[in-house]
Order: structure tokens, then C-alpha cells, then sequence
């Protein structure tokens, strides 16, 4: 019989916030398969570090992050090759995945190519979403509020489609994710939105590098793992 795939959610980087599940399945491993990026170290990987047994074989998938999605694309190709010869020998694959394997997570791109063909569970994580909130103490929604969630190169494509200010101002909250070198761009819409005093930046939330400031204060440059939460606090419970 096939082996089964586990997409195991990390969370955002504690691992202390990784679910009893995802330890549990990770300590039980005989075959792991996770991304890196461009050859380096798999920060998926060092969340899961002290769970992993000795002697687990390990699948390492190097997954270029560019524009041109084509050599992403055969780099999933290539690693749910891998996966599925572990799985047609009968062994069980856990494919680590930091975040929430279905919230912009590297682990629905295996999905899609093996789920036709074999055992799929996946294993939700805590996001970095909420991990942000957390530890910028910032409650995201209460009640009827809607939270509005945008990678920032989609704000910046609305910014050159003229209309950057509609999102800013439509929703209660909003989260702008993976600023990275777009940062600045998304900086400058905020503050031509008069919103820059409800905004909070975070950076690589739940690590010992750690950064939660206002934005007024926050540096001129930003890593991919960043995010800016604008939180109106519009709920009367207030």
C-alpha cells in the first residue's frame, strides 16, 4: 500500500507554537521533505529541528523565489517526484511547512500534485497573521468587523492601477503581508491614506528577532517575513 503525505502547519517560527499533532507526526518521521530557498538553510526545517528523529530521510526541495514562476514550478515538480517514490515504497512523507500549510504556505503546491494519487492530511498551523497580533497586542476583529488581508505587491499593483486608497479605507482592519522590497512603496500609500498612526510593523514575529514598532518608527527596510497591521478600531464595544 502508498505511504501517507502529512502537510505539518509549524507555525511562524516558536517552535513552542507548533500543535501536539504536528510535534507528534514529526517525531514519528521516517521521511521529511521541506523547501529552501536558493540553497540555504530551510527555516522550516530549524523550527522542526529538535522534534526530528536521527536518521529521518530527508527530501529538500529548492525552491527559487522569483517573478517568473517557471523554476518554482519545476522545483515542486521535482520534489513531489521524490515524494512519490517514498510513497509507492509504502512510506509515510512529512512535508514540513512554516505558517499554515493553506494560508499562502509552500505545501499546497505539493497538494495539488499529489492528492489525486495518494493519502493527504494536513495539519493547520498557528499563522503569522495572528502571530502578529499577538505580539503587537492588537486585537484584529471584533464582532462584524471585516479583516482585510493583501500581499503587498498586490497593494502595489492597485497603487499603479490608481487605486490604492479604496483597500486602505475599506475595511476595518487590514494586514499587508511580505513587504520585503516593496516596503517603502506600501509605506508611502499608507501615509498618503492618513493611516499611519492605526499602523503597527512587525517583523519575523515569534523569533528571537523580533520587531513590533509603529510604523512611524519602523526602519527603512523590511525582511520578506514582515507586515504591517492597520487596526481602526471601529467596534462601539470600545
Amino acid at each position: 500500500m502508498s505511504g501517507t503525505v502529512y502537510g505539518i502547519g509549524l507555525g511562524p517560527g516558536d517552535p513552542e507554537l507548533m500543535t501536539l499533532k504536528a510535534a507528534r507526526l514529526i517525531g514519528e518521521a521516517k521521511v521529511i521533505a521541506y523547501p529552501t530557498l536558493a540553497g540555504g538553510e530551510s527555516f522550516a526545517r530549524s523550527i522542526a529541528a529538535a522534534y526530528i528523529p536521527k536518521g529521518t530521510r530527508e527530501i529538500v526541495m529548492d525552491v527559487p523565489m522569483t517573478v517568473d514562476r517557471a523554476p518554482a514550478q519545476a522545483a515542486y515538480d521535482i520534489g513531489a517526484n521524490a515524494i512519490r517514490s517514498a510513497l509507492d515504497a509504502g512510506e509515510d512523507v512529512v512535508v514540513l511547512c512554516e505558517g499554515d500549510p493553506f494560508f499562502y504556505g509552500s505545501f499546497m503546491y505539493l497538494f495539488a500534485r499529489l492528492k489525486r494519487d495518494y493519502a493527504v492530511e494536513v495539519v493547520p498551523g498557528v499563522t503569522s497573521v495572528t502571530t502578529c497580533a499577538a505580539v503587537a497586542g492588537v486585537p484584529m476583529a471584533a464582532r462584524n468587523e471585516v479583516v482585510t488581508i493583501l500581499p503587498a505587491p498586490e497593494l502595489v499593483a492597485r497603487m499603479e492601477g490608481g487605486h490604492p486608497m479604496d483597500v486602505l479605507h475599506g475595511a476595518d482592519t487590514l494586514v499587508v503581508m511580505k513587504l520585503g522590497r516593496h516596503f517603502a512603496r506600501v509605506r508611502a500609500a499608507i501615509e498618503t491614506a492618513g493611516l499611519t498612526e492605526e499602523a503597527v510593523y512587525i517583523e519575523r514575529a515569534s523569533t528571537p528577532h523580533e520587531v513590533v514598532l509603529p510604523l512611524s518608527q519602523a526602519p527603512e527596510k523590511a525582511p520578506y517575513f514582515s507586515m504591517i497591521l492597520i487596526v481602526k478600531g471601529a467596534d462601539p464595544w470600545l
